[in-house]
């Protein structure tokens, strides 16, 4: 689906152009940033250094200064609108272990006092959603993840700790997400994945990426500490399947 006619154009410093789509959280409008994004990719290699997709957006970095705004702007809206069916990226669904006990989701009562429901509630709707990932930003490796459900929308702390420890499962606003490192944060923790979300040893430091998906499966306590174990002497791989939609 095209959505074209709704996407503006503007500079972003000397060497950067930002595009901004409706101002909306919607795997259509992602859906058209990635293959967006992919044809870029496929037909400007060489003239840029970065591309970074945000929920509506997509930044540009071009390796030299932009002489010509206009011309630079004519040729992309080309590109958009051009045809390659070569460019498909595959999207995997990445199952995530994540123990929702009260040692990890220190939370979860809160949580379920002013939303009136059960923790079992809780943790049973976080987890049977499957989540889209829109972006990657905040830390390395941090996924904004779609999908939530309303019954979770949880306001943000206003007062942010100022250590939340890596792997910390967190619902923020209308959003949840992983912490990928020890950092200061105001989400609200339910929960921890023993899996490393960013690893600057890896080819891909992180294996997930936008129009990926994330599907959280509970785990014991003790299935938690076995997993962590596995997981630092490298026995352990994150299972995850090609999606066909």
């Amino acid at each position: 689906m095209k959505l074209g006619k709704e996407i503006t154009y503007k500079p972003f410093g000397k060497q950067a152009i930002l595009i901004e789509w409706n101002a909306v959280i919607s795997e259509v409008v992602l859906n058209d940033i990635l293959s967006f994004k992919y044809k870029i990719e496929n037909q400007k290699k060489q003239s840029y250094t970065d591309l970074i997709v945000g929920y509506h957006s997509l930044t540009i970095k071009f390796k030299d200064e932009i002489i010509d705004f206009k011309a630079t702007v004519k040729e992309l809206k080309s590109i958009y609108l051009s045809v390659n069916f070569t460019i498909k990226k595959d999207n995997f669904i990445w199952e995530i272990p994540v123990c929702y006990h009260p040692q990890f989701g220190i939370d979860l009562q809160e949580i379920a006092k002013k939303s009136e429901l059960s923790i079992d509630e809780i943790i049973e709707l976080h987890s049977k959603t499957t989540y889209t990932v829109y972006f990657i930003g905040f830390l390395p490796g941090f996924l904004y993840l779609g999908g939530l459900e309303a019954q979770l929308f949880f306001d943000r702390k206003p007062n942010p700790r100022l250590q939340v420890s890596k792997g910390s499962v967190a619902i923020g606003g209308k959003q949840t997400g992983i912490y990928p490192s020890n950092s200061a944060g105001g989400w609200n923790i339910i929960g921890k994945t023993p899996i490393n979300f960013f690893d600057v040893r890896n080819e891909n430091p992180c294996f997930a990426k936008s129009g990926d998906k994330i599907k959280f499966t509970p785990v014991s306590l003790g299935e938690f500490y076995q997993l962590e174990q596995e997981i630092e002497k490298k026995n352990y791989s994150i299972s995850k399947t090609l999606r066909n939609d």
